[in-house]
Parts: C-alpha cells; sequence; structure tokens
C-alpha cells in the first residue's frame, strides 16, 4: 500500500514564470523635484522608508528577505510563502500525485522568489507564483505621489512569459484580458501585445508612452516633459570599441554611444538534471532560514553565478531556499563615477530566480546594464551579450529557452544605422552566435566551453520576431536544445 500514500502538501506544481513591473515616474533620476538638493544619491523613491514599502509589499504578497545600497539603487530580496488557490479541487492532487510516480521532485512548502528594485525615478517589481504584483501598481503610484513629489507616471510596462499553470493564479492574474483590464483602468492609453506564438513561448507585454498615464488619483496626466538632449540618446551606432569604451568608463561623453535602457532576459524552462540539482538545499531545515544567505553566496561562487560580471564591479546578495528554489541580486557598477551625476547613470543590476523542481523547472536571469555586441578582449570587462548568454545558460542547461531585448531608442523611424544592421538585429545575431554554433577557444578560458567544462549544448532557433514600439525596440527569439 506505500504507493498509495497521499501526495505531498499541495504545493506544487509551482508558476515560476514571473511578473515584471517596470514604472518610471520621470524620464531620468535628474528629473527628479530633488535631485539638486541630494548630497548621498538618496532622493525621489529612494527616499521611502523601508516600512512604507513593505506595507505595499504585503498587499502584492512578499515579505523583504534581504536589501543591498548601491550608489544610484537600492535592491531588496524578496519571499512569499506559495498560496495555494482556493479552487484546488481532487484532479488538482491527482495530478500532483501523478507526477510524484513518475519521479518528479517536491518542494514542500515552496518559497515565491522575488525581486524589487528601487532607483530615484524608477522602480522594478518581479515576482512568481501567485504572488499579486498589479495589485500593488495603486499604492506604488500614492507613495510615489506622498512621499516623493512624483504625482504621475512617465512609462508604465508590465510584461511576463506565458504561465505554465494560469488556472492557479489569483485575481486579475488569471488571464492576461483581465489583467490588461486592470491597468487600463489605471492607464487609459495603454497598449497591449502578445509577441511570440499563441499555443507555444509567447511573451506579454503591456506598455505605456509618455503622456499615456495617469495620476494616482485617476486624472489624466499632463504631456510629458520634453526630454533634455542626450537624457533618451539614440541607439547606438557607434563601433564595438567604443561601445566597450563607454561601458567601461573610459570616455568622458559615454552618454551619446549608449542605449539610455537596456534590458535582457533569458526564460529558460526544462532544465537538465545538472542544471537543477544544485538548488536542492542540502542544509538541516532546523538550520535553513538561519544559513540562507551563506548557503545562496556559496552556491552563487560554486557554479559560476559570481562570475557572470567582474567580480569588483558586482555587489551580489543571493538566498538559498529550503527545501528548494533560489534567488539573487547584484548590482553592477558599469561606470567608476556611478552616483556622481543623476543625468549620467553608471550603475545597473542582474537578478536570478530558480524553480528546479523537475516537471516545471524555471529559471530567469534579468540585467539592465548595456553591453557590447562583439567581445571586449579584457576579462576585468562587462562581457560581451552573446558571452553573458553563453555564461548563463550553461549554468542552467535548459531544454527551452526565450530570449528578450528591449532597449529604448530616441526615434524608430530616423534609428541610426551601422552597416546597414539595427541594434536587434545584432542582438539577434548575437543569441543565434551564443546558442546556436559551438565557442571559439581563444586561449584565455573565458569563452562559453572553457570554464570547467561547463558547455551545455547547441540550440535550434524556433522563433525570431523584431517589433518597435514608442521609443522601444524588442528582439524576441525562442531556442530549444538540439544536442548536449
Amino acid at each position: 500500500m506505500a504507493d498509495l500514500a497521499p501526495p505531498p502538501a499541495p504545493s506544487g506544481p509551482f508558476e515560476g514564470p514571473e511578473k515584471l513591473l517596470e514604472i518610471w515616474f520621470a524620464p531620468s533620476a535628474a528629473d527628479c523635484p530633488d535631485a539638486a538638493s541630494s548630497t548621498d544619491g538618496k532622493f525621489g523613491l529612494r527616499r521611502v522608508p523601508r516600512p512604507v514599502w513593505e506595507e505595499m509589499l504585503d498587499i502584492v504578497k512578499c515579505k523583504i528577505l534581504s536589501a543591498v545600497e548601491g550608489t544610484e539603487t537600492d535592491a531588496y530580496l524578496l519571499r512569499s510563502e506559495l498560496e495555494w488557490p482556493t479552487h484546488t479541487t481532487i484532479c488538482d492532487l491527482l495530478y500532483a500525485l501523478a507526477l510524484s510516480r513518475t519521479g518528479a521532485a517536491f518542494c514542500v512548502g515552496v518559497i515565491v522568489e522575488s525581486s524589487f528594485f528601487v532607483s530615484p525615478h524608477r522602480l522594478i517589481l518581479k515576482t512568481c507564483g501567485t504572488t499579486l504584483n498589479l495589485l500593488g501598481v495603486p499604492r506604488i503610484l500614492e507613495i510615489a505621489r506622498d512621499h516623493a513629489g512624483l504625482p504621475s507616471v512617465y512609462r508604465l510596462f508590465y510584461s511576463r512569459k506565458a504561465f505554465m499553470f494560469p488556472e492557479r493564479q489569483i485575481g486579475p492574474h488569471r488571464e492576461w484580458k483581465a489583467e490588461i483590464e486592470f491597468l487600463d483602468n489605471l492607464f487609459p492609453n495603454g497598449s497591449a501585445y502578445t509577441v511570440g506564438k499563441v499555443n507555444g513561448d509567447h511573451w506579454l507585454l503591456y506598455l505605456t508612452s509618455p503622456g499615456d498615464s495617469s495620476s494616482p488619483n485617476g486624472d489624466t496626466a499632463p504631456n510629458s516633459p520634453i526630454v533634455p538632449h542626450g537624457t533618451y540618446p539614440p541607439i547606438p551606432s557607434t563601433s564595438a570599441a567604443a561601445e566597450s569604451s563607454a561601458i567601461n568608463g573610459d570616455a568622458d561623453d559615454a552618454d551619446d554611444t549608449i542605449a539610455s535602457d537596456y534590458t535582457i532576459e533569458i526564460l529558460m524552462t526544462n532544465l537538465s538534471p545538472e542544471g537543477r540539482a544544485p538548488f536542492f538545499n542540502k542544509t538541516p531545515p532546523e538550520d535553513a532560514d538561519a544559513t540562507a544567505g551563506a548557503d545562496g553566496m556559496a552556491l552563487s561562487s560554486e557554479i559560476g553565478i559570481s562570475n557572470l560580471f567582474p567580480e569588483h564591479l558586482t555587489t551580489l546578495d543571493a538566498y538559498s531556499f529550503s527545501p528548494c528554489g533560489y534567488s539573487c541580486n547584484a548590482l553592477l557598477k558599469w561606470r567608476p563615477d556611478a552616483g556622481q551625476n543623476p543625468s549620467r547613470p553608471g550603475e545597473g543590476y542582474y537578478t536570478i530566480h530558480v524553480t528546479p523542481e523537475e516537471g516545471w523547472s524555471y529559471a530567469s536571469f534579468e540585467c539592465n546594464v548595456p553591453l557590447p555586441t562583439s567581445s571586449t578582449d579584457k576579462p576585468t570587462s562587462v562581457p560581451d551579450l552573446k558571452t553573458l548568454i553563453r555564461r548563463v545558460v550553461d549554468i542552467f542547461r535548459p531544454g527551452r529557452l526565450t530570449l528578450t531585448l528591449f532597449i529604448s531608442s530616441k526615434d524608430n523611424d530616423a534609428a541610426e544605422e551601422e552597416e546597414g544592421e539595427s541594434a536587434v538585429e545584432a542582438a539577434q545575431r548575437a543569441f543565434k552566435s551564443a546558442l546556436t554554433l559551438p565557442p571559439k577557444r581563444s586561449g584565455r578560458g573565458d569563452d562559453a566551453g572553457e570554464r570547467g567544462g561547463a558547455f551545455a549544448g547547441l540550440y535550434k532557433r524556433t522563433d525570431k520576431i523584431n517589433y518597435e514600439f514608442g521609443g522601444y525596440d524588442l528582439a524576441f527569439a525562442s531556442f530549444e536544445l538540439r544536442s548536449s
């Protein structure tokens, strides 16, 4: 009768794909009303007391685990006990039992891995599981108005990969249409998009444009201020050498050589056994909470996460959940003068969340540091896009992955091009080169496949889409493993 034992407590399957909310209250940190009077970088949204953010996160169903303060950004690691929806049925339990009999691993008492980043003019909230990301938006608008003197939204972005288990979501997150309706009630002129195969890997995006957003009292915001020259430079048209120089702080006029807003996401599913194994916590349960931070940092070093970017540029905060799961936030000081001039950003972030259970394994990587498209040939430099993709993929070894690169442009119609190749086409070329071609051997030991024999395999591209939005370009691509 042993095989008739009841299934584990209803803590899975677990929804790994995150809800990503990004709200800009001004075009740049320099446009915050108190920017000129600040002496410590704590102005705008960074002046909001932590208890106020905690009260907002209670609405979202998250708690702050730890925080790191940078020169321009505060990074919070979050947790939330997985909420089992009230509509759980006997079919759900039978499904869980069936998975358990096939050897699928369960993590009883799964913790939701989430992150929260606060800059003077912008915040980013990334949550997974059954968290209620969108329900926090009205309170966020109030906080920005009352505590930071930012009464209206400049731009809003909400995006997510298609859910694995949408029926387990709560409130407006049960379906994309409901999420759109919720946001439309706050931002009457927002736009919603589905990018990719509706019956396959696809990505959902809702965004507003300057002047389209609402103020916290529900009124339509006035037209956004004219963006000062240089705040939103065009898509880069410089050489790889100049691009690298800018990213590594070697040029005084680097503002015009890189895009002002750049976000790369790598969303991975069907992780290999080798990619999943490190994220099952071996610490005894009674000690897990006390050592979670140290365990997370040790794991980051052991599997190569600490080496994704040069250590001297990185401040890492990692957490290893019990019995499984992992999250990290990293602040990256990619310009040596970061924090000294609000109009010249020089600090970015990356964040990683991992759900390792077999049957619904998932890992995500997100970074907003502008990356060169060609190798910098310096081990102490920010890696180029191709190298970073391969480093991430070789850690998790997914069976399938989706990549998105969201990059700002001053005017898509007039975007400058170099040698007939736009920024998104350069990104698509880097995606394909990183994943479909064997790594080159340079002898330096920093290429994919030369880091402890970690080369995980080759992929075939299953989808490629370039999209133009108002002020932004998107490169979207999907890949699946073809050989290990």
